[in-house]
């Protein structure tokens, strides 16, 4: 494979970088919503304790993540940096995968353990690949705009991988003809592994054929990882990126978790996966017209236009009760229209700070930058399902029983009001960030010029000469 140029990337390759995106949403929805009811309401476990495993393996994340993406910086193979981590690590995700999807028939101690177990294994392996496969897309291209346009693409096939995924449990139980009891259930995470495991290989696969890693004339990673952590600190538009970033992300994920019992027990429907597959289809239907909007007004009004959408729309929700399926579905629907760019966008920004930091520092450390950026998406998972299945816990929630007043309306907050405040709050944190187009243009050009021997002036702080 050969890039058209720097900035340009055809199609083809496009879809083949993205492609992995769209297999490895199997870790999000089915995890962080089907999983966890699986494991109580069907397996057995408690759901308390189940919070704080998926909390556990959360913080787990916190090492294996900038661990893989420091070692991924500094791999040195005839098949590149991220590579074969890519290709290996695709194979064992697949594996553990089957393994937590079908859990053994045992005592709710067994079954505990072999979640634990399992899930941890689904973690570690998921991250030396999405880490290396993340961090291979900020090398494809350096121009601004055509960021967006790759990572749209690889973030719009992950919304359609979680489509897909959400929608996979209805599908397989249709085409199976299961039955809905505990033995129905079990089949149907036994033929979604099935389905999901070599087409999560095949793709990753297809990556690693399709792309080849550039060599560039930057210094090899010399830096430690705590020295180069302490670097990353010092990237002002980054920190502010990434703590806004934490901050909407974890707001979004307690409706993912949570909307299978909050429309179940609130809203009394039992339209939860349409509801799922209304979100994200109208999420990638907007999305091109976001990569439009992007264009126009730059990254960051378009990251705050979208965010503002989804919360603004959301608010709603936790005002309707049982009978107000319509009206959800309309909200649904309104705050779909930003969540395509909610996702996108921040990608296609976080590209541009890491060209900021090989300006500060003359090296490229992807890696490292994506494995703090795996540890804020994994962190706000965490907290999404470790405190709001904890906290539903406590307020007294009974698995397949009518719910008392507290649990619905501990539901209703963990649902709308809070993902809506944390909303808010980011987008007062991402006034902030400093780097538009003309600067990012700056940037790469005093990259250019430093790498010839030239001292050049920090476009973000012009009174500041790097040599």
């Amino acid at each position: 494979m050969k890039l058209e140029s720097d900035n340009s990337v055809a199609l083809k390759e496009k879809l083949a970088y993205a492609a992995p995106a769209f297999a490895l949403a199997i870790v999000g929805i089915p995890v962080y919503v089907y999983i966890p009811k699986f494991y109580t309401d069907v397996v057995g476990i408690n759901i308390t304790v189940l919070g704080y495993l998926m909390f556990s393996v959360r913080i787990f994340d916190a090492i294996t993540d900038p661990a893989l993406g420091y070692l991924s910086d500094r791999t040195q193979t005839r098949f590149g940096r991220r590579r074969p981590y890519i290709a290996i690590g695709s194979v064992f995700v697949a594996l553990a995968m089957y393994l937590l999807f079908n859990p053994p028939t045992a005592s709710p101690d067994f079954e505990t353990v072999w979640f634990g177990i399992t899930i941890y294994l689904l973690f570690f392996f998921w991250t030396a690949v999405t880490v290396p496969f993340e961090s291979l897309g900020p090398e494809i291209t350096f121009d601004y705009h055509e960021r967006t346009s790759l990572f749209s693409m690889r973030d719009g096939l992950l919304i359609a991988g979680t489509l897909a995924a959400a929608s996979s449990p209805a599908a397989v139980e249709w085409l199976f003809n299961l039955n809905s009891d505990a033995q129905g259930e079990r089949a149907k995470f036994f033929w979604i592994s099935v389905i999901y495991a070599p087409l999560l290989i095949g793709t990753c696969w297809w990556c690693v054929i399709a792309i080849r890693e550039k060599q560039r004339e930057v210094e090899l990673q010399r830096t430690g990882i705590w020295r180069g952590l302490r670097q990353v600190a010092h990237n002002q538009p980054f920190v502010i990126l990434l703590i806004a970033y934490t901050v909407s992300a974890i707001g979004n994920n307690l409706p993912a978790t949570l909307i299978l019992f909050y429309v179940e027990y609130v809203l009394k429907s039992p339209l939860a996966d349409a509801f799922l597959m209304l979100y994200f289809v109208t999420g990638i239907i907007f999305l091109p017209a976001w990569i439009l909007v992007s264009r126009r007004t730059g990254k960051k009004a378009a990251w705050l236009a979208s965010m503002l959408i989804n919360t603004g729309a959301f608010v709603g929700v936790f005002f309707l009760g049982p009978g107000d399926a319509a009206i959800y579905g309309v909200l649904v629907f309104l705050s779909g229209i930003g969540f395509g760019a909610t996702l996108a966008i921040p990608s296609a920004i976080q590209a541009d700070v890491i060209d900021y930091d090989e300006l500060l520092t003359g090296e490229r450390r992807e890696g490292e930058y994506i494995g703090l950026w795996s540890i804020s998406k994994k962190f706000a998972a965490a907290v999404g399902i470790g405190a709001g299945l904890s906290i539903l816990g406590m307020a007294g929630y009974t698995p397949n029983a009518e719910q008392p007043a507290a649990v619905q309306t501990t539901l209703r907050v963990l649902y709308a009001l809070v993902p809506s405040l944390c909303n808010i709050v980011a987008i007062i944190i991402a006034f902030a960030y400093p780097i538009s187009g003309r600067l990012h243009a700056d940037i790469r050009k005093a990259i250019e010029q430093r790498r010839a021997g030239l001292p050049v002036a920090n476009p973000l702080k012009p009174a500041q000469t790097l040599s």
